[in-house]
């Protein structure tokens, strides 16, 4: 069954999952990039640390975000110059669909990456997306806003959170203003690392 899932979402022990004053200098805000050093630390990742972050490009064929993670243009796109944070050839290898107001053409890139730009809303946004990965999992890739609001929804079938033991104190919160949503969730993994905890959460409707 092909499921919407939104993985290795790294959060600091008060609950950002980027910091203050996001920009084109600090993509994750003022100090987030601390939340991924767990990722990428010397020596590369390893253990059960590199089995959870392999887990978010497994059986993935369509990945959803918001505005805000393809880029730090606010308004209209105006001469379209920007083409996302990754260069030329971004990560994703297959259709991307962006959220945002103001309309835009697709853009492609290498590697199989085409850029799909939605306006009418998350519901739109997850149907195109799964049309797009066929059998395949959707993946919510962030940020805090366009994640918060497929949980709302209730649309998000499995929930990967890595704790990071850092302290933000402002920034983009994770579960802010989300009321009952978390409801019919269930812990179905916790496992601590010596750099970081990782909990799994799985709607009640998701049969693993």
């Amino acid at each position: 069954m092909s499921l919407v899932r939104a993985f290795n979402i790294s959060m600091s022990v008060d609950g950002f999952v980027a910091g203050p004053d996001q920009s084109i200098d600090h993509p994750l805000g003022l100090g987030g990039e601390a939340l991924h050093e767990w990722v990428f630390p010397p020596g590369g990742v390893s253990g059960t640390d590199a089995e959870f972050a392999a887990r978010r490009e497994r059986g993935v064929g369509a990945t959803i975000m918001g505005r805000n993670m393809f880029g730090p243009i606010r308004g209209g796109w105006g001469e379209g110059d920007w083409r996302g944070w990754w260069g030329e050839d971004p990560p994703f290898h297959h259709p991307t669909f962006v959220l945002t107001h103001h309309p835009q053409e697709p853009i492609e890139m290498a590697g199989g990456t085409t850029f799909h730009f939605v306006t009418d809303g998350i519901e739109s946004a997850l149907a195109r997306a799964h049309d797009a990965a066929g059998e395949a999992d959707v993946a919510i890739g962030g940020g805090a806003s366009t994640l918060r609001q497929y949980l709302r929804a209730g649309l998000v079938d499995d929930l990967h959170v890595v704790v990071v033991p850092i302290l933000l104190r402002h920034g983009e919160p994770l579960f802010a203003d989300l009321g009952d949503a978390l409801a019919d969730y269930r812990i179905a993994e916790h496992v601590a690392t010596d750099r970081v905890s990782h909990v799994r959460l799985v709607h009640s409707r998701t049969v693993e």
